[in-house]
């Protein structure tokens, strides 16, 4: 599982068999380990979340899918779900939005030093 944060974007992908075992048991979590800790990742399907939802949690990010919408998008050809998360600041009045994308990983077009024998055929590789 892929994580690209950029701002107060957050993206996860996921390649086939990581998609499958996240429909099997429910969750799939990645670690990196970095200087002075572990930083964790985690998409978890829950049935107490009517959206997609994130949270902090056990030195890392939790990301929570309906349980519903995480069994239709692993058994169907939906590409991903997004959701617009809003976040309060915790040092000033305003809140902040966090937009959240969860997608399968296709093949790139271009030429990538990444290994991709697991990741979805990319639709847009056929004319």
């Amino acid at each position: 599982m892929k994580i690209r944060i950029k701002g107060n974007s957050v993206r996860l992908r996921l390649t086939k068999t990581e998609v499958e075992t996240f429909g099997k048991t429910g969750e799939f979590i990645e670690e990196t380990h970095l200087l002075g800790g572990v930083f964790k990742y985690q998409l978890k399907a829950s049935s107490d979340h009517e959206t997609l939802a994130a949270a902090w949690e056990n030195q890392g990010i939790v990301f929570y899918m309906p349980a519903k919408l995480a069994q239709d998008w692993v058994y169907s050809n939906d590409i991903g779900h997004q959701f617009v998360l809003t976040v309060p600041e915790y040092n000033a009045q305003t809140a902040q939005e966090l937009f959240l994308l969860i997608e399968k990983d296709f093949v790139c077009l271009d030429n990538t030093f990444e290994d991709q024998s697991d990741n979805y055929p990319n639709p847009n590789a056929v004319c």
